[in-house]
């Protein structure tokens, strides 16, 4: 059986060389990529992977493709939970999964992504995460070269769906319950990055409630940064009654905040992740079923690779108030 040291040693290249071109990587001259598939075809030799894929009974591949947040370690719990829920739902449909982290295609083009992703065999990709900055991604949506699924961003057409909850009357349950029970009349808004589809979702439906409530509102950029809504808290939460965060990383900001100003506000989050209930604060928040979601995305993509065109699917959320009991095993 042909390895691919045979390869290597056959064409005079590194056994890196021979995998670089074989991965359709984009730094390889066309001279050496020609010559290491010239030995290929005359040896003969079948990749590991594809012949896996060959011999597999799965249906197809596809790509989990997610956005590591490197300013916190709380991001890691949402991306784990998107896996937990993708890797199990992909066993009952039988589709393989590989997990890509954007980082690894910075500087790529849109070609070269896509080059690299057919060189693994995918069929269909779910995007988490996705930013009004992300044109290469963009632009491969729009090539309808793959059957796609993007998380909490509205971009629907006949290869793409769109899988999330339904942010706008999120942030208004979740802001609602919190002016209601504190009789709120001044409204702190933290809002999330400019260049995030669901920050826009929230803002509106924080508006659309205060301006419906008369409900004096100031909104402020926290970029979904715990340092910076604490920072905003401690300039600006005296001059209003409630604290509303679009995230909870910016809720525990706010919170610490007050404590260290030694006043109170009520305060509000968005998103439910487990560090909420260490906070020492009851606070309530939007529940995002992270595993759920994730696990819709593989049905939806499993739809589109069946022939089927894309869609908007909305999740849905709750309204929860965590407390240390709800998080312990």
């Amino acid at each position: 059986m042909v390895s691919i040291k045979d390869v290597a040693r056959e064409a005079g290249v590194a056994i890196s060389t021979v995998s670089k071109v074989l991965n359709n990587y984009p730094n390889v001259s066309e001279a050496t990529r020609s010559k290491v598939m010239d030995v290929v075809d005359r040896l003969g030799f079948v990749p590991n992977a594809v012949a896996a894929s060959l011999s597999s009974k799965r249906t197809g591949r596809v790509a989990l493709l997610l956005k590591l947040n490197l300013r916190t370690q709380a991001g890691d719990e949402i991306n784990m939970q998107y896996i937990a829920g993708a890797v199990h739902r992909a066993k009952e449909l039988s589709l393989d999964v590989i997990t890509v982290f954007t980082s690894m295609l910075e500087d790529m083009t849109a070609d070269e992504v896509t080059s690299y992703f057919e060189s693994q065999g995918i069929k269909g990709i779910i995007v988490y995460g996705l930013t009004k900055k992300d044109s290469v991604i963009h632009e491969i949506i729009e090539s309808g070269a793959f059957k796609m699924v993007v998380i909490d961003a509205p971009m629907v057409n006949c290869t793409t769906s769109s899988v999330g909850i339904d942010h706008r009357q999120a942030q208004i349950d979740v802001a609602q319950k919190t002016i209601a029970e504190n009789k709120s009349k001044k409204v702190l808004y933290i809002s999330g990055e400019k260049i995030g589809y669901v920050t826009d979702e929230r803002l509106d439906g924080i508006e659309e409630l205060c301006a419906e409530k008369k409900i004096k509102l100031s909104v402020k950029c926290g970029d979904f940064s715990e340092l910076k809504a604490r920072e905003i808290t401690q300039k600006f939460a005296k001059r209003y009654d409630c604290v509303v965060c679009a995230s909870d990383l910016m809720a525990i900001g706010a919170m610490k905040a007050l404590i260290d100003m030694d006043i109170f506000r009520p305060v509000c989050g968005f998103d439910g992740i487990i560090l909420m209930g260490y906070v020492g604060k009851q606070m309530n928040t939007v529940k995002q079923d992270f595993v759920k979601i994730s696990e819709e995305a593989l049905d939806e993509l499993s739809r589109l690779m069946q022939g089927e065109e894309g869609r908007t699917v909305t999740v849905p959320h709750s309204i929860v108030r965590m407390e240390y009991e709800d998080i312990i095993v």
